[in-house]
C-alpha cells in the first residue's frame, strides 16, 4: 500500500510534533498547516485521503471547514480533534461526515488505531471504486443501478442498439421500460432521427388509429385538418409502444401490416406510404397469457418479440435501492432548496427490506414527498409518509436493524428458488461478496458494517487483510 496523504491542521506547534512522531512508523504522507485560511487553500488544489482536524482553529472554527469539505464532495476521512468533547458537537461534526472524533488529551495508541481504520476506509472505498470504474455501471441513459442484473441489461441493451430488429419489453410498472426504449434509441444509428413514444394505455381506442397512422381533413367527425400520425413522424427513427397490451384487437391487424411491409394508409386516405421504423413495444403484463386468452394476436406476438428484455423488478436489485434512493434525495434536494444528504441506519434498512411492488417510480415518490415535507441533512425514519409506513409487512420492524447478511440471504434464496448446481459459489466467495457490498452500503465505514453484520470489526480487518495477502 503506498503512503496515504494526511493533512494535519492543529494550530499548536508541539502537539502538531507529537501527532507526528505518533504517526512515524505508519504509512501516510503528513502535511501540517496551522489555520483555517491555509486549510482552505490547500483543499482548493490538493486531496488528502485523511485530515486530522483541530475544531479550536485561532482564525476559524472547525465546523466550517467540515462543512466546505461536505459542500464540495471531497472524498476523504475527517478525524476530528477536539477538547470541547459536548455530544451535541461530536453529533454535529458526524453529521457533516465526520468519520471518528479524538477528544484531548489521547495517547499514541488511540491516534494510531483511528488512522489506521480511516486507510482501511479509505483503502475499501479506492478499491470499490476502481472496481465500479471498471465492471459497474452506476448511471447510465437515465438508467440508475450498477447490480448484476442491470449490468446485463446494459450489455444487452448495447449489443441490440446497433440493430433494426423490433426490442419486446416486459416488466413491472415502475421498472423503467421506457427508459431503456430511450436508452436503445439514443445508442443507436437512428438517434439523430425522432423517437416518437405512444402510450396505448393512455389514449382512447376510437383515436388510436388516427394517433398512429394519421387522417386527412374530414376523415371522421373532429378532423378539421389533415395530421402527421406516429408512423410518419418516426420515419427513420423509432416508434415506442407502451403498453402495447392495451391495443385494441382488430387495430392489431393494420399494426402488423405496418411492421411486415413498412407501408400504411391515414386514416381516410387511399395514398399509400412508406416507411422505414425501428420499433420498440412494452407492455407490464404477460403477453402470452394474453395470446391465450385473445387479447393478443399470436402472430403480432412473435413479430414483436424478436429481442425480448425482460427488465428486473426493484426488489431483485440489491444495494441499488439505497443507490437510487440517494440519486433522488440529492436531485430533490436541490431542487426544492433542502440539504438532505443522507438516511438513518433506521430508514436504510426500510428501503434495503422493504419489496417495492411499484418499483422505481414508488421509491422515487417517496423520497419526493419527504424532501419536500420535512427539513433536515439525515432522513429519518418520522419523516416518511404515513401511508408507506403502513405498508410495510408485519413480519419485518423497522425499528431494529436487520444484519445485512440475513438480506443478502433472503435476497439470494428468493430469486426464483433456482436449483442449478452449477449457480452453487464458495462459500467465502459469497461473504466476501456480502462484506464488500455491507461496507459500500456503509459509505466505507467498517466499523458500522461490522454492526450490520453482527461481527466484530477486528472480524473484518482479519478477513480482508487475507483477501488482500491472497491476492499479492
Amino acid at each position: 500500500m503506498n503512503k496515504m496523504p494526511l493533512l494535519l491542521i492543529e494550530d499548536t506547534t508541539a502537539l502538531a510534533e507529537i501527532y507526528i512522531e505518533y504517526l512515524h512508523e505508519e504509512k501516510v504522507d503528513i502535511t501540517h498547516i496551522t489555520t483555517g485560511r491555509e486549510a482552505f487553500s490547500y483543499l482548493s488544489i490538493y486531496n488528502p485521503s485523511i485530515i486530522l482536524l483541530d475544531m479550536n482553529l485561532p482564525d476559524i472554527d472547525g465546523m466550517d471547514i467540515l462543512q466546505y469539505i461536505s459542500d464540495k464532495a471531497i472524498d476523504c476521512c475527517v478525524i476530528v480533534i477536539t477538547a470541547y468533547g459536548s455530544v451535541p458537537r461530536v453529533v454535529d461534526a458526524m453529521r457533516l461526515g465526520a468519520f471518528e472524533y479524538l477528544q484531548k488529551p489521547f495517547d499514541q495508541n488511540r491516534l494510531v488505531l483511528t488512522v489506521r481504520n480511516a486507510m482501511e476506509r479509505m483503502y475499501l472505498r479506492h478499491m470499490v471504486n476502481s472496481y465500479k470504474s471498471q465492471f459497474g455501471i452506476a448511471e447510465y441513459n437515465g438508467m440508475l443501478g450498477s447490480s448484476q442484473v442491470m449490468q446485463k441489461l446494459y450489455d444487452t441493451i448495447d449489443n441490440v442498439a446497433t440493430s433494426s430488429a423490433t426490442v419486446f419489453i416486459t416488466g413491472e410498472s415502475g421498472t423503467g421500460k421506457e427508459l431503456c426504449a430511450i436508452a436503445i434509441h439514443q445508442k443507436s444509428t437512428r438517434k439523430d432521427k425522432e423517437m416518437v413514444i405512444l402510450n396505448c394505455s393512455a389514449i382512447p381506442k376510437d383515436l388510436m388509429e388516427s394517433e398512429i397512422f394519421g387522417h386527412v381533413k374530414g376523415s371522421f367527425t373532429g378532423a378539421v385538418s389533415d395530421r402527421m400520425g406516429a408512423a410518419e413522424r418516426a420515419d427513420g427513427g423509432t416508434l415506442f409502444l407502451d403498453e402495447i397490451g392495451e391495443m385494441d384487437i382488430n387495430l392489431q391487424s393494420k399494426f402488423l401490416r405496418l411492421i411486415q411491409s413498412g407501408t400504411f394508409q391515414r386514416v381516410g386516405d387511399s395514398t399509400t406510404k412508406t416507411v422505414n421504423i425501428r420499433y420498440i413495444c412494452a407492455t407490464n403484463r404477460d403477453p402470452l397469457e394474453m395470446v391465450k386468452k385473445g387479447l393478443f394476436r399470436e402472430d403480432l406476438y412473435y413479430r414483436l418479440n424478436v429481442i425480448p428484455l425482460k427488465l428486473p423488478s426493484l426488489r431483485e436489485r440489491g444495494r441499488d435501492k439505497l443507490e437510487i434512493a440517494l440519486k433522488f434525495l440529492r436531485k430533490f434536494s436541490e431542487e426544492e432548496g433542502k440539504i438532505f444528504r443522507s438516511f438513518s441506519p433506521n430508514v436504510e434498512n426500510i428501503i434495503l427490506r422493504h419489496p417495492w411492488p411499484g418499483n422505481v417510480r414508488q421509491l422515487q415518490n417517496i423520497i419526493r414527498n419527504v424532501v419536500v415535507l420535512n427539513e433536515g441533512e439525515v432522513v429519518e425514519k418520522d419523516m416518511l409518509p404515513n401511508d408507506f409506513l403502513n405498508e410495510l409487512t408485519q413480519n419485518f420492524s423497522s425499528d431494529a436493524i436487520v444484519s445485512q447478511h440475513d438480506y443478502e440471504w433472503e435476497n439470494l434464496t428468493a430469486k426464483n428458488d433456482r436449483r442449478d448446481i452449477n449457480k452453487i459459489r464458495p462459500l467465502w466467495e459469497v461473504e466476501k461478496q456480502i462484506i464488500e457490498e455491507a461496507i459500500e452500503i456503509c459509505n466505507g465505514n467498517i466499523s458500522r458494517a461490522a454492526g450490520y453484520l453482527d461481527v466484530n470489526p477486528s472480524t473484518l480487518y482479519r478477513k480482508i487483510k487475507s483477501w488482500q495477502d491472497n491476492n499479492s
